[in-house]
């Protein structure tokens, strides 16, 4: 049975993802801001462990962790939380900016410096879902696409790093998805939101899983999911 560490589970393609994960009966941890979200995930998903750790503080996820019990065992870390907030260079505070890659680059980074030895001993995945923002960027997505592309760079490099130690990884670029975050981008462009428009959040999580899923001869570097139909 393995053991998957994930974040943003509460909603959008990370609650996809645990469930399907859950339902399929693998043990979970995962990750939420304070203690009360940490309740709320655990009763969504029954028999789920949680940690509680603020993204958006990642010089503290060390002494959060430190009074925590971490698993022994992780054979995937699934990052998938993100925010964003949009705006032009001209209009975006150095606050702005700095939530945005301290959630999206800077806490994935070090989360993944914490649990690559349980990662190493079980030469298991990191998966991170990224976006389209990853790939190019647009006029007022310059911090989002920026702690995206930042996200890439980190993927890219610490592929070469841990291969020596059988450590997969992918990265999942989503084109737009259903979710609580597009119905806010939606809002911010101005813009009415049809969430039958974009992808399930459900095609992405199968996409993760199939990276998880994949013989241990091979690995899925990039997948570039995009709405169809």
């Amino acid at each position: 049975m393995a053991t998957h560490v994930i974040t943003g589970a509460g909603s959008g393609i990370g609650a996809a993802l645990a469930r399907r994960l859950h339902e399929r009966g693998d043990e979970l941890v995962l990750l939420a801001r304070d203690a009360g979200r940490a309740k709320e995930l655990a009763a969504q998903l029954p028999g789920a462990r949680t940690l509680v750790g603020d993204l958006s503080d990642p010089d503290r996820l060390s002494w959060a962790f430190s009074h925590q019990s971490l698993p022994d065992r992780v054979d995937s870390l699934l990052h998938v939380a993100g925010v964003v907030d949009l705006g032009s260079v001209a209009e975006t505070t150095p606050k702005t900016w700095r939530h945005q890659l301290n959630v999206n680059l800077l806490a994935p980074a070090e989360l993944t410096r914490h649990f690559l030895p349980q990662l190493r001993a079980a030469r298991g995945t990191v998966v991170f879902v990224n976006s389209g923002a990853g790939l190019s960027a647009s006029p007022e997505w310059g911090a989002y696409a920026a702690s995206k592309h930042g996200l890439k760079a980190l993927a890219d490099s610490l592929r070469g790093e841990e291969k020596q130690h059988g450590v997969r990884v992918t990265t999942v670029y989503p084109g737009r998805t259903a979710s609580p975050m597009q119905a806010k981008i939606h809002h911010q462009e101005g813009r009415p939101y049809d969430a039958s428009a974009w992808i399930d959040p459900d095609s992405v999580a199968t996409a993760v899983l199939t990276a998880l899923d994949l013989p241990a001869d091979a690995t899925m570097t990039d997948v570039t999911v995009r709405p169809g139909g």
